[in-house]
């Protein structure tokens, strides 16, 4: 069975330093231009150059998004950023203008080029239009099905790289130009404003109705796309918080490793769900991958998204004398409250919040002001930057 690569997104240095310590084996970014995620705060040249560092120092990889559709008056300083990125040594570049592979071939760059999703290659003849280029790796369009998947790869013999979780667009894998129409914003260049997640009104009626997809999560399909060859599973979520990306990249890392060492169950694999299911405000389904989406694959009728607030805080700091963990608070909690810690090099512990203390180490029974520091004596040993959440599932109960 082939080694697989799980990708995880960062919009800045802390998100990246989280994704590797959860068990990222790669992280892809984006600098302040030429990057498909315009709002991210994104990296300056100093900061990809940190990042390469922090990535190279835990042996890991970090990718970077060049993958705007170029209109001419973009092209200006263009040589410049992939020269930079080539001497940082960056591991590889993602981009779907072919442009920028043949921008790289006539530089003579060493710079790996990845073709993004943008490209939305569903099938095994673009694959090999690209691979003349020395383009070594195809982001498939996510709504690529297993079918297609190994089509490409038994015919392409490329790296494939496939999205597993996170959102989707309502059009295939960013062709939209719904953006542009509706607030003059250019999906393709950065700038989406994210249409299909609005929710429309019929003219003189009070019902409504939105065209918006649920999220993708493939959980389910891990080990058949590990058996056809997909080498890196990709998280999106640029935009997303340190919480989020802690928890979706540690289910992730421990579902693809229980699958290598053939030990997952049916319940630790429902458990993961409900860990990931609760911590993002849309559903999750598997989308195109087992055929096309039906009614149960997207919003029709508008709905709620509700952020919840079970990220209570991360580990600052443990004294391992006293078993003393100082946290920077991030949510509400309380004296008898139910709460569990997590993080990447321990099972998750059930704790009941008591005897808090603040940072003049005075006894407290709430903690309400975010980023609040606050001290608790625990029978265990944490490490800095694992997190506390509220306990909503027992583990127990799925096994």
């Amino acid at each position: 069975m082939n080694k697989v690569e799980l990708l995880a997104p960062a919009g800045d240095l802390e998100k990246l330093r989280i994704a590797y310590l959860y068990g990222a084996d790669a992280v892809y970014c984006s600098g302040k231009k030429f990057g498909l995620r315009a709002n991210a705060n994104n990296f300056s040249l100093e900061e990809l150059e940190q990042a390469v560092f922090l990535a190279h120092q835990l042996n890991k990889k970090l990718y970077v998004t060049v993958n705007i559709i170029f209109h001419d008056d973009e092209l200006n300083g263009l040589e410049d950023y992939l020269k930079f990125l080539d001497k940082i040594k960056v591991d590889a570049i993602i981009a779907s203008d072919i442009l920028v592979t043949r921008k790289c071939q006539k530089l003579g760059l060493s710079l790996e080029v990845h073709v993004s999703t943008q490209a939305s290659i569903l099938n095994s003849e673009a694959g090999l239009y690209y691979k003349k280029y020395g383009v070594t790796r195809l982001v498939l369009a996510r709504e690529a099905s297993l079918e297609d998947i190994k089509d490409i790869k038994e015919k392409t013999s490329l790296e494939l790289e496939c999205f597993v979780h996170g959102a989707m667009c309502t059009s295939f894998s960013g062709r939209c130009v719904l953006s542009n129409y509706c607030t003059n914003r250019d999906a393709n260049r950065g700038g989406c404003a994210q249409i299909c997640r609005w929710i429309f009104q019929y003219e003189n009626q009070e019902q409504v109705f939105s065209m918006t997809p649920k999220d993708l999560n493939l959980i389910e399909y891990i080990d058949k796309m590990i058996g056809i060859g997909v080498n890196s599973f990709k998280v999106e979520g640029r935009m997303r918080g340190i919480y989020y990306v802690a928890t979706v990249i540690l289910v992730y890392r421990r579902i693809i490793d229980k699958i290598l060492h053939k030990d997952l169950t049916e319940g630790e694999k429902n458990y993961y769900l409900a860990i990931l299911n609760r911590c993002a405000n849309r559903d999750s389904v598997p989308q195109f991958v087992d055929g096309l989406p039906r009614e149960n694959e997207q919003y029709f009728l508008g709905r709620e998204e509700f952020s919840n607030q079970d990220f209570l805080g991360i580990v600052i700091s443990f004294e391992e004398q006293n078993n003393i963990v100082t946290l920077e608070e991030r949510n509400y909690f309380k004296e008898g409250d139910v709460v569990e810690f997590f993080g990447p090099n321990h099972e998750t512990y059930t704790y009941r919040i008591e005897n808090m203390r603040n940072e003049l180490d005075e006894v407290i029974e709430v903690a309400n002001h975010p980023k609040m520091i606050i001290k608790l004596k625990v029978n265990f040993k944490l490490e800095k930057y694992d997190m506390m959440r509220l306990k909503v599932f027992d583990k127990q109960n799925f096994l």
